[in-house]
């Protein structure tokens, strides 16, 4: 019996990793539509891309057209850019948790998050903490799968021009090889490398939902050396 095309849809599709991924999806065959949220264009054009412009902070409004096999959440924002702190949990909880309630209401089993290494409820700095109480709030829908990733420092050129991850990407090239055994996780990380480790977990889930910044790295390496594209599947 062939198997019914599946439906994605990707928050953040206009970011570093949001981009990679949704390109992947879209040439992946078994995907049959590819629905994006945002605010501005992607710049992307295919046959099975559906754009939708949307507040991603009122995302509960769109829960009529919320629909998907999985869903992809690649939202996040930065100190600098959304200095006001209200704003900011607007950003990084509000819309990942929204995004999860969302999966629950609307009966879709996967759901991806990402979020940040070191991320935790208890921690004394506002912005680990935040990202730890969102992954506690989306664990807690209970949705079939679930998978949270945690990325160190993500590498990469972004259109806006930050200067402090600027610095922190140049020094993390000097740090990098020295960051050996439990300190490899807190290596820098490729945008191409979340994309692609996001991809092969829709197909390959795991049973702990923390991905963390090295796994990350090993299942981005696990799907190349399978080759895995639109055409494979091992």
């Amino acid at each position: 019996m062939e198997r019914q095309p599946k439906k994605a849809i990707v928050l953040g599709a206009t970011g570093l990793v949001g981009n990679r991924l949704t390109r992947r999806l879209l040439e992946d065959e078994q995907y049959g539509e590819v629905l994006v949220f945002t605010r501005r264009a992607s710049g992307m054009s295919h046959s099975k891309l559906k754009e939708i412009r949307a507040d991603l902070l009122s995302l509960q409004a769109q829960k009529p057209v919320f629909k998907a096999d999985v869903v992809f959440c690649c939202v996040g924002t930065t100190r600098a850019k959304t200095p006001d702190k209200e704003r900011y949990r607007e950003v990084d909880y509000g819309i990942p948790v929204t995004a999860a309630r969302l999966c629950r209401e609307n009966g879709i089993p996967a759901y991806q998050v990402i979020s940040s290494l070191g991320a935790s409820e208890k921690s004394p700095f506002f912005y680990n903490r935040l990202k730890g109480k969102m992954e506690m709030e989306v664990l807690g829908y209970a949705l079939e799968e679930t998978h949270i990733l945690q990325p160190s420092l993500i590498g990469g050129k972004r259109e806006e021009v930050r200067k402090g991850e600027r610095f922190a990407q140049g020094l993390m090239r000097f740090l990098d090889p020295v960051l050996l055994g439990s300190l490899a996780k807190y290596r820098m990380i490729q945008p191409e490398d979340i994309a692609q480790a996001m991809h092969y977990l829709a197909d390959h889930p795991r049973k702990d939902p923390s991905i963390p910044s090295d796994l990350i790295r090993s299942i981005a390496r696990e799907a190349r050396g399978k080759n895995y594209n639109k055409s494979t599947r091992a």
